[in-house]
């Protein structure tokens, strides 16, 4: 949105070009996309998305593939039916069913390696407990588990009997559970009675008894246990797991006959402003899109040891580590603890351990593998192909310590642009045809048809180096269907401000991203970022990415965040929040390269008006950092709220450092 006295402002690029990276040829050799006809060939719109839905098992094939009639409730494969626990599992058997599916690592050493037969008996298994309990084809199941192997037998079972699932991350508080239980109308959660975090066994019940008692309604509790045997106390009223699924060993639940348009799941977004919402997948179009994805864009093979080191709680984990690597029939790497613990060469001990091919991770674990430095993955013997960066642009300087240090110089590196309504990569490079290049998203995806525009919906020249909002002019599969229970909030927050709201033709609607981005020359896209997270510095408007990535280029810098400072003459100026690497001690001689950083990459009028060196920055259970609260320490204001914090005290502790008490 425009500054107030600046309608006619656009978000400024001011970060130099960056050079490219060739993928190796032995990349090429192999990948499972070396064709550039393939961009043509899904291009063509809307049937080239059938090239996708045919990577799946149809127990009816479509009749058309897109219905845009009443825009913006686009369907896809309308008439289709299928199953996606069964394109995730059954149809695998044949062929690999002693394969592995999941290699899960618990925090405290515990290992289980589940093959595609041992999946199919669990999901069975657990399916006819559901159906026992009374759950029902089109009942939304709440789950509130971590990263166990629970998770995803949970979820499976759900689409196996046709009850849409609505996971909530298990570090999100018992209000934030309630609040969703209560938006999806849930009569049924699946919880458990703990897991581990650091060495310590926590209490996940706790929350789940907190948030039944903030409802109104009282819906069936499930409880999971960790162990053979419950570590804490399971409430009387809930019903064990355990016991349930004694009653129904070696049972088998035929797949419900899913039609294409029929919601899958829901995906709450995290609700830092105003009511979470609820984005509603559907069956075909999801799972079609998240399968080619995994296979063009992660090059992902049946043979692969596959590891994406996020939470399944997240829309990263539904898409590519449960529905997108399970439906090629991959083996993919769960695990439950922290990246540190018990030592910050773990992930990279795992990698070691379970020899991973690709490996999936976002920026904020890059630059805090940097802060804790090159010598823990030095120790270790992995060899990655393939790596792939998701959740906010990836600053230059990430990139090229991640592909030094992670890849060897030897990975394809690919970074992705897009967020939970889009179900899967929208802009990224397909690994064996793009050259990459640091800081950059890259291409948009075949059949993806991204503009920038400016405030006023007016489309700003593409491949021009100008900066504007970011839309996407044309549907596809994944995209969600609506926000759950609330069509017009769906039009309010994702089309009315640049569509024709009014028509009935899909032409006038334009998907609003919410995210800044320029595209260069080369017709690569770079994500500014946020939209909220631009400041007008004298007359410019710049996203905090270009501002971080700059101070990024200081290698005594770890991690950067920045935040506007309210200035009476020049609108807002910069303040930067910085955390160093491992070793490196904060000081003037610092301080300084920070402030030139700035003022090379981005200019002087850009220079910062304060440089803090913090220890930590506050950021979301997901990992991303909450600027605004950086901004009210700046400005003196209150903080706002903290509960969707990893750690609520970490902007405390920042302010009584910058404001001295």
């Amino acid at each position: 949105m425009p500054n107030e006295g600046q309608p006619d402002a656009t978000i400024e690029a001011r970060l130099r070009e960056q050079e490219y990276f060739r993928p190796p040829p032995a990349f090429v050799g192999q990948a499972n996309v070396s064709d550039p006809a393939i961009y043509d060939e899904v291009g063509d719109f809307p049937e080239g998305f059938e090239r996708y839905a045919e990577l799946l098992d149809w127990d009816e094939r479509w009749d058309r593939t897109f219905d845009g009639s009443d825009p913006p409730f686009f369907e896809w494969f309308v008439g289709g039916k299928l199953n996606a626990s069964h394109n995730c599992i059954d149809r695998h058997l044949a062929d690999r069913k002693n394969q592995t599916a999941l290699l899960w690592e618990g925090e405290d050493g515990e290992q289980r390696n589940i093959t595609y037969q041992d999946l199919y008996r669990e999901v069975n298994e657990f399916a006819a407990a559901l159906r026992s309990m009374g759950v029902e084809e089109d009942d939304v199941v709440t789950v509130h588990l971590p990263m166990v192997p629970a998770l995803p037998i949970t979820m499976l079972a759900c689409a196996r009997i046709g009850a849409p699932h609505s996971v909530v991350f298990a570090g999100f508080s018992a209000s934030a559970l309630a609040e969703r239980v209560d938006s999806a109308d849930s009569d049924y959660v699946v919880t458990i009675d703990g897991y581990y975090r650091r060495g310590e066994f926590l209490t996940h019940l706790d929350k789940t008894d907190t948030a039944m008692a903030e409802l109104d309604s009282e819906p069936e509790v499930l409880t999971w246990t960790r162990h053979e045997e419950p570590r804490t106390d399971v409430a009387d009223e809930y019903t064990l797991v355990s016991e349930l699924l004694a009653d129904h060993r070696r049972e088998r639940v035929e797949p419900v006959s899913r039609d294409a348009e029929d919601p899958l799941f829901l995906m709450y977004t995290s609700g830092t402003t105003g009511k979470p919402k609820g984005c509603q997948h559907r069956t075909g179009g999801y799972l079609a899109y998240a399968a080619a994805t995994s296979k063009n864009v992660l090059d992902i093979e049946p043979e692969d040891t596959y590891w994406c080191a996020a939470d399944i709680g997240w829309i990263t984990g539904h898409s590519y580590i449960v529905y997108g690597p399970l439906a090629l029939g991959t083996t993919s790497v769960m695990y439950e603890g922290t990246p540190d613990h018990p030592h910050k060469g773990r992930i990279w001990e795992i990698a070691e351990r379970y020899d991973v091919d690709i490996f999936h991770t976002s920026p904020t674990a890059v630059r805090m593998f940097m802060k804790w430095g090159e010598e823990y993955p030095a120790e270790y013997d992995f060899d990655f192909r393939h790596m792939t960066t998701v959740g906010e642009p990836i600053q230059p300087e990430a990139w090229l310590w991640y592909y030094k240090h992670i890849g060897d110089e030897d990975a394809v590196i690919v970074d992705t642009w897009w967020q939970t309504e889009t179900g899967g990569h929208l802009i990224t490079n397909l690994p064996a045809l793009d050259d990459m290049k640091p800081g950059s998203a890259g291409r948009a995806c075949p059949g993806i048809e991204p503009a920038i525009v400016d405030d006023q919906g007016e489309e700003i020249d593409p491949a021009s180096g100008k900066a504007g909002n970011l839309v996407i002019t044309r549907p596809w599969p994944s995209m969600l269907q609506t926000v759950y229970g609330n069509d017009e909030r769906f039009i309010d927050t994702y089309w009315r401000e640049f569509s024709d709201v009014d028509s009935d033709d899909w032409r006038d609607w334009n998907y609003k991203a919410g995210d800044g981005a320029v595209q260069a020359e080369d017709g690569y896209y770079r994500i500014l970022g946020r939209l909220d997270d631009v400041m007008n510095v004298a007359g410019h408007r710049l996203g905090t990415m270009e501002l971080e990535s700059a101070v990024a280029e200081v290698e005594d810098v770890a991690e950067a965040a920045v935040a506007a400072r309210e200035h009476p003459e020049k609108g807002e100026v910069p303040d930067v929040y910085v955390v160093l690497r491992e070793g490196m001690d904060a000081s003037d001689e610092v301080r300084d390269r920070i402030v030139a950083a700035v003022e090379d990459e981005i200019g002087p009028f850009a220079r910062p008006a304060n440089v803090a060196f913090v220890a930590d920055l506050p950021k979301t259970r997901s990992g991303k950092i909450m600027r605004r609260l950086l901004e009210d320490i700046s400005n003196g204001e209150e903080l706002g709220n903290t509960t969707t914090l990893r750690d609520p005290s970490v902007p405390e502790e920042i302010r009584a450092q910058v404001q001295g008490d």
